[in-house]
């Protein structure tokens, strides 16, 4: 019944910015690490950035003071704020959250995806 549901993908220029969100909604008792990956065709899904429930945050190297992750833990979203884009930051991101739906039960959730194209 859970579900994660990004949005705001689309075509931006380089140097451009870019905000995704991701909404998780369904039956949750607690959401842990957020995060955001990205994969281009023929290649593996890599991690972008993560968000524990804290707003402790971690980041890829080659998005380093380009990107930045936040969340609304009362809204149940996470967010990627990407700005001077990249040719190379072109994929499909994903939206990633470690979901709590009971007292000991917990799994890995992903969202569907939203493209991301950085192109003059």
């Amino acid at each position: 019944q859970v579900q994660l549901v990004e949005s705001g993908g689309g075509l931006a220029q380089p140097g451009g910015s870019l905000r995704l969100s991701c909404a998780a909604s369904g039956s949750i008792r607690a959401i842990d690490v957020m995060g955001w990956y990205r994969q281009e065709p023929g290649k593996q899904r890599e991690v972008v950035a993560t968000i524990t429930d804290g707003g402790s945050t971690r980041y890829a190297d080659s998005v380093k003071g380009r990107f930045t992750i936040s969340r609304d833990n009362a809204k149940k979203m996470v967010y990627l704020q990407m700005s001077n884009l990249k040719p190379e930051d072109t994929a499909v991101y994903y939206c990633y959250a470690d979901i709590a739906t009971g007292w000991l039960t917990r799994d890995d959730y992903w969202g569907q995806g939203t493209q991301v194209t950085v192109s003059s």
